[in-house]
């Protein structure tokens, strides 16, 4: 993904496609869009198309590393429900994700309208909150998980 998002890297939009997910007002989506080339905006809607295949990718294998934790750790304890929670969470966040990549799109091929920047904005903002407490729900167990391995040993 980083590949088609060099091109999108500019003063206006320093963070590529994610400047333009969080890019809240037109005026800002309009600011992007002007900002990219011909190539910049290919490379944006390939980034945005592969973006469809990626989501897949990472929800399944967060969603089966929370599953791993989540038997090794809290079997039979009531903490398990916590990551039987985020398991739904982070598919929660891929489809928020693909919600967010439609409004981008159809920006990208110039229906510049405000309702699509306020779309891909909420789902995009919802998506990386998600991500975030998955994340660090992941990063928690899996340290946890070494801890109590190591003094096992």
């Amino acid at each position: 993904m980083q590949y088609f998002n060099a091109p999108l890297e500019n003063d206006i939009c320093e963070n590529g496609i994610i400047s333009f997910e969080l890019a809240k007002e037109l005026s800002k989506s309009q600011a992007i869009l002007d900002s990219w080339n011909e190539h910049a905006k290919i490379a944006a809607g390939l980034s945005l198309g592969f973006d469809f295949l990626f989501l897949l990718i990472y929800s399944s294998f967060i969603a089966l590393l929370i599953h791993k934790l989540n038997d090794r750790l809290w079997k039979n304890k009531p903490f398990y429900r916590i990551g039987n929670v985020l398991i739904w969470a982070i598919f929660l966040a891929a489809l928020f994700d693909a919600i967010e990549n439609v409004p981008l799109i159809i920006l990208l091929l110039g229906d510049l309208q405000q309702y699509w920047s306020s779309i891909a904005y909420y789902f995009a903002v919802l998506k990386f909150i998600i991500l975030i407490v998955v994340i660090l729900y992941v990063l928690v167990n899996f340290g946890y998980f070494l801890i109590k391995k190591l003094s096992s040993n």
